[in-house]
Order: structure tokens, then C-alpha cells, then sequence
């Protein structure tokens, strides 16, 4: 089959872009007019020309996916056929990448499958949770109830994100304005004062001279550091991603003290709220936990709900496994264990989530609190040295003079 590019117009005179795979061109214009449009020109891509986007739009945000699940669930709660739904909301959507995945979402409902299978086929826009729940809605008849719920699924968890990036971008920007400045300090304030001291004959001690060392290090390989610092960050962003680089960072994040307990709330409060919102659906406990460890940012969280997954199989009650991974906090596996015993499990999963949601807004809060001084004392004593060395030679010439 080969590849070909497409211009038409769809129903509301809106012109549409993009490529099919076929045998022919007939068979690309038949496919284009069975979905309702009209064809305006279609060609054979070529290896330079196939599957290449100008699109650089990323991923829509929870915040996005929020936005179109209470969208969703409004127009079709009002009577509009999700043909027309999905119409409505593709020309609303900002981002691109989600605006093509929603024409393309029409096109297949409009074939004939359903709204799940045609989510399904777009795993990078629409998640394995929302495909689920639009399934398990599907399935009852209250698809817009499903939605609806996705809609606070993934406000709740844009909030908490936020809260976390919130946490981590305030050290960061002080960070490299802080190297910036010493970098600054270093390549243009202190070589004037050496060249003053150079003047003036005098002896320098020992801290001057090494920030002097530090300087003409820097000024005379510059062009190396750079290249070295730079293939450092991608080095570990590369070992991040890998199997072993994702056990070594995530068992990282759970061993400083500052961090360990904002990760291990905001991990509790993600697994409460998902899972609550998957039983609630409907969807079987089994494959709820193994779509909520998918879910999951951390590996070990992750491979601990995995496991738990195994021991469900064979009956073994989830507060089990959760006790025994030893990564959840104890409130997690007794009210887990507690909503077992009374049958409510989807409801103290639910108190779990608003509990730990709150957790966590309190703990960004305490650890920004902490950080802040630490932050102060660090730049403190870096200013500290670079003025040490620069004051101490004028001092001791001043002492010097004195004694004449």
C-alpha cells in the first residue's frame, strides 16, 4: 500500500489535511467521500514527503483532557449525537495534535466503532484510563456520567501536578541564576581586580588566588566546559529513561528526606482517586490496578501495584500487597482494608484521594518553606567567598599603609 497525502472540505466548509494508506488513488477518494467530505486534491507521498508534520504542538495536559471531558459530557447530556460532539470540540481545540486525533476519532465513529475502540487508537492523545471509562460508560448507557467523572479525574490530577512542578521549579530557577551570576562574577568582575592587584605588586593569599585559578580556567576552556556540562544533562536525561537509570532516580526521590514525602502523598493521592474512579465505573479490580500502575510517574510505585495485581488473581485482598511493598503510607492499606471488609472500597478510596490531595498541597508548601533558607544560606556563602576574595587583598594592603 502506499501513502497518500489529502485536502478536502468536511460539512461545515472546513478544510481538512491529511494522509491515508491505500492502493490506489480511487480508493483514497471513495474512502474521503464515504466519510462526508469533498475531495480537493490527493497525492503519493514519497520517503521525503511520508508522515512529516509541521505540527509541533505536545501532548494536550490533564488540564486539556479535563477541558474536553466536561465539554463532552455537556453537549451530549443536552442531546447531541457524539458525531456531532466530537465535530464541535475538534474545531474548538487549541492544541493540534489533540484536534487531529478528534477528527480522526469522528471519522472512525462515523464508520461504525465505538467511541472507545476509536480513542484507543490514539495512545499518545487519549490515556488507557479515559478509553476505559468511555468503554465501561459505553457498556451502561451513561457515557456522559463517565466523562463527567474523567472531567474531575484529571482536574484533580492537574492540580496536583501543578503543585509538584510548583515544588521543584522555585529551587531550580535560583539554582541557575545563582550559577549565572557566580559565572559572571567570575569572567568579568574578577579579572578587573586581578589586573588591579597586578598593578599594585601586592601579595594575594590564598583564597584570592584560587577564585583567580577558578577564573582563568574558565575563560581559557570555556569552549570545553560547555560541551562537557551539556553532554552531562543528556547523558543522565538518556539514563533516566532506561530500566535501570528509572529504579536509581525513583528509589532516589524516595530516599531525601525533603522530597521522599511529598512523592510518596502525591503517588497515594493518584492511586486513590484513579482507582476510585475506575471501580466506580464498573471496570473489574484486576484490570483497574493494572491501568492505575500504568499511571503511575514512579517505577517502583508502579511495579509494586503490578505485583499487586498477580496476588489479586489469586485472591489475595489489594490492602495486602499494598501493606507489603512497604511504599504506601499505613492510612493507605487500612482504610483500603476497612472499605474491603464493609464493601465500600470505590468510597474510602475516594476520602483517601481528598485527604491526600490536601497532603500534598501541604506538603509543596512545608517543603518550599524548608527549601527557602537552605537556598539563602548556599547563595550566601558562595557570595561570601567570591567578596572574600576580592576584599581580603585590598585589606591587607590597607594594613600595609597603615603601618607606614
Amino acid at each position: 500500500m502506499a501513502a497518500w497525502g489529502f485536502v478536502a472540505i468536511d460539512k461545515s466548509g472546513k478544510e481538512i489535511k491529511g494522509s491515508k494508506e491505500a492502493d490506489n488513488e480511487e480508493q483514497v477518494k471513495r474512502e474521503l467521500k464515504a466519510q462526508g467530505l469533498i475531495v480537493l486534491e490527493v497525492t503519493e507521498q514519497n520517503a521525503l514527503t511520508k508522515d512529516i508534520s509541521l505540527d509541533f504542538g505536545g501532548n494536550p495536559t490533564p488540564r486539556d483532557m479535563a477541558v474536553f471531558c466536561r465539554q463532552f459530557s455537556s453537549i451530549t447530556r443536552a442531546g447531541v449525537t457524539i458525531i456531532q460532539t466530537m465535530s464541535m470540540l475538534a474545531e474548538q481545540t487549541e492544541n493540534k495534535k489533540m484536534q487531529k486525533a478528534l477528527f480522526a476519532v469522528k471519522a472512525d465513529v462515523e464508520k461504525g466503532e465505538t467511541f472507545a475502540d476509536s480513542l484507543a487508537k490514539h495512545p499518545k492523545v487519549f490515556p488507557e484510563l479515559l478509553v476505559q471509562m468511555a468503554r465501561a460508560g459505553e457498556a451502561s448507557g451513561s457515557l456522559d456520567t463517565a466523562m463527567e467523572r474523567m472531567a474531575v479525574q484529571f482536574e484533580k490530577s492537574a492540580k496536583t501536578q501543578a503543585l509538584v512542578k510548583k515544588a521543584m521549579i522555585y529551587p531550580i530557577v535560583v539554582a541557575v541564576v545563582a550559577v549565572a551570576v557566580v559565572i559572571l562574577m567570575l569572567v568579568v568582575v574578577i579579572p578587573k581586580y586581578t589586573d588591579m592587584f597586578a598593578e599594585l605588586g601586592a601579595e594575594l593569599p590564598g583564597i584570592t588566588l584560587a577564585v583567580i585559578a577558578m577564573s582563568d580556567f574558565i575563560k581559557k576552556f570555556w569552549f570545553i566546559i560547555i560541551p562537557v556540562i551539556i553532554g552531562l544533562v543528556v547523558a543522565i536525561r538518556a539514563y533516566s529513561k532506561t530500566f535501570s537509570g528509572k529504579h536509581v532516580f525513583g528509589k532516589l526521590a524516595l530516599k531525601i528526606p525533603a522530597v521522599a514525602n511529598l512523592v510518596t502523598k502525591s503517588a497515594s493521592a493518584q492511586m486513590a482517586r484513579t482507582l476510585s474512579t475506575l471501580l466506580t465505573a464498573g471496570v473489574p479490580l484486576v484490570e483497574a490496578v493494572d491501568i492505575v500502575a500504568d499511571t503511575m510517574t514512579n517505577i517502583w510505585f508502579k511495579e509494586a501495584l503490578k505485583d499487586a495485581v498477580q496476588q489479586i488473581i489469586i485472591g489475595v485482598p489489594l490492602s495486602q500487597p499494598l501493606q507489603s511493598c512497604k511504599l504506601f503510607p499505613p492510612m493507605v492499606y487500612h482504610m483500603v482494608g476497612i472499605g474491603e471488609e464493609a464493601g465500600s472500597t470505590e468510597e474510602m478510596l475516594n476520602k483517601l484521594a481528598d485527604y491526600y490531595e490536601e497532603e500534598v498541597e501541604m506538603a509543596v508548601q512545608s517543603l518550599m518553606a524548608a527549601m527557602e533558607p537552605m537556598i539563602i544560606i548556599v547563595l550566601a556563602g558562595i557570595v561570601g567567598v567570591l567578596l572574600a576574595a576580592v576584599m581580603a587583598p585590598m585589606v591587607t594592603m590597607y594594613s600595609a599603609l597603615d603601618s607606614l
